[in-house]
């Protein structure tokens, strides 16, 4: 038995609605049904917490395409089961190809309802489960977004950190999101209502970096026109973020650990000492050991700042959170651009998954932002992808990827096993039969039990999957 779930029935024939309806309403979950879909449209915009949407393909005034397009529209996060005739199968496959869930043919076995009601109910409420930790991490830690064990361990180590004083030096390569975890870092320390000041260091021509960290006087340099208070004194009781650290001049290393030391500076030209009560953060992409050792920076700087290092995992060390990260910037961009609704093909998905991702999770924001602008569908199909992603389709994913739930994500690891290609409900039904089958030494009726189905609905697959001759009936004493 799934987990109670609310769900929504669209069927034009009063027998088959109350069926249905009755039918799972004893297996515990919240069914309402509809006999057209206009109000069963209004009730989704109503009750946001509908799971599932079973409908027949074929209505009054609407066939389950525009079911689909309009349900996703109303709420994206929502489930679709397409019942169909058998003369329709082709069309329900077309459906779940455009992001139907699954599909069921007529007359509907209420055992094979109840087995796909479950798949497809499970792996829903998984995925909201996954939004709302998303959710829940992101009240902790701004916009960071991980579910993997490498960001769980830095999460782990970011809540201890948080509260302290200590300085802390974050290491990642370029587009891991340094900034993110300074500025989580902020939000979740004793610091938090005062300023959060980011400075990047290789940004700044070495010239005027001092003024623009320290300040200055009037007349201190030619230009100095008036007096100027710098990053330090800004961020007094808050948290300075100096970002690429490793890019900072010699000279000005020098004045950076007299102010971390003495917790007090001037401004350029000035003759007062300024005390400051500041955290220092600061950021590197480069190996700033190897530069203590070519003497291109201070060891006693550096051992100053690494009082605390957390290190950020690049995409490639973290693939489980491809998926999670892509769905994340999907809705964000989506929502943007009023273009709720929109989702990914498993394959396009599984691409992304195999990707080797350079840029980190810079360049998968900036690849979703562009796909949101110029994809022609709501789905984001494999051929939507620029030729350096798709050409990763046929690339083997990685074992720590193979069993995460829906939502745009790769096959399960049989099929990525068998070569990753993606299968038709009723390839994926028929290999189950048979694998039933063969475990079962060709008994029907024990298969059938094995595969969760009656020995009626057996028997009809069998016939409809060109079967027939497959396995013999236990003999009846």
């Amino acid at each position: 038995m799934s987990e109670p779930a609310h769900i929504v029935i669209i069927e034009d024939d009063e027998g088959n609605r109350t069926a249905y309806t009755r039918y799972l309403s004893r297996l515990g979950h919240k069914v309402v049904g509809f006999p057209e879909a206009p109000p069963a449209f209004d009730y989704l915009r109503e009750h946001r917490d509908v799971v599932l949407v079973i409908t027949d393909l074929m209505l009054p005034g609407i066939d389950g395409f525009g079911v689909l397009r309009t349900a996703r529209q109303v709420n994206p996060d929502v489930a679709v089961l397409m019942i169909t005739g058998h003369a329709s199968v082709e069309s329900a496959v077309e459906a779940m190809k455009l992001g139907a869930d699954d599909y069921l043919t007529k007359p509907v076995d209420l055992f094979e309802l109840k087995k796909r009601t479950t798949a497809i109910v499970e792996k829903r409420l998984l995925s909201r489960r996954v939004v709302e930790l998303e959710s829940r991490l992101g009240e902790k830690f701004g916009r960071l977004v991980g579910r993997s064990k490498a960001m769980e361990a830095l999460f782990r180590q970011m809540d201890l950190v948080a509260p302290t004083r200590s300085n802390v030096l974050i290491v990642g390569e370029s587009g891991t999101g340094k900034e993110l975890v300074a500025n989580a870092l902020h939000e979740n320390s004793p610091r938090r209502e005062a300023r959060f000041l980011p400075i990047n260091c290789a940004a700044i021509p070495a010239e005027i970096l001092e003024s623009e960290l320290f300040g200055h006087e009037k007349g201190s340099f030619t230009g100095a026109v008036g007096r100027k208070v710098g990053k330090f004194e800004l961020a007094d009781r808050g948290t300075l973020f100096l970002d690429e650290i490793g890019e900072l001049p010699l000279e000005m290393q020098v004045k950076l650990l007299r102010v971390l030391e003495e917790r007090e500076f001037m401004r350029v030209g000035g003759t007062e000492t300024i005390k400051v009560d500041i955290r220092l953060i600061a950021a590197t992409n480069s190996d700033l050991e190897a530069a203590v050792e070519q003497g291109r920076f201070r060891s006693d700087l550096y051992y100053r700042l690494k009082v605390v290092t957390l290190r950020i995992p690049p995409i490639r060390e973290r693939r489980e959170d491809v998926s999670l990260l892509a769905n994340h910037f999907l809705r964000q961009f989506a929502r943007e651009n009023r273009r709720e609704g929109m989702h990914f093909a498993p394959e396009a998905m599984k691409a992304l998954f195999a990707a080797p991702w350079e840029g980190n999770v810079r360049e998968l924001r900036n690849l979703v932002e562009s796909l949101v602008v110029l994809a022609p569908s709501d789905e984001i199909g494999l051929a939507d992808l620029p030729d350096e992603y798709r050409r990763h389709a046929d690339e083997p994913i990685p074992t720590t990827v193979l069993s995460l739930p829906a939502g745009g994500v790769p096959p399960e690891p049989e099929t990525a096993a068998a070569g990753a290609e993606r299968l038709t409900m009723e390839e994926i039904e028929r290999r189950a039969i048979l694998s039933a089958l063969e475990r079962t030494g060709g008994n029907r009726t024990q298969a059938a039990e094995v595969l969760g189905i009656g020995l009626r609905t057996l028997q009809r697959k069998l016939k409809e999957y060109r079967l027939a001759g497959k396995g013999e009936e236990t003999p009846q004493p």
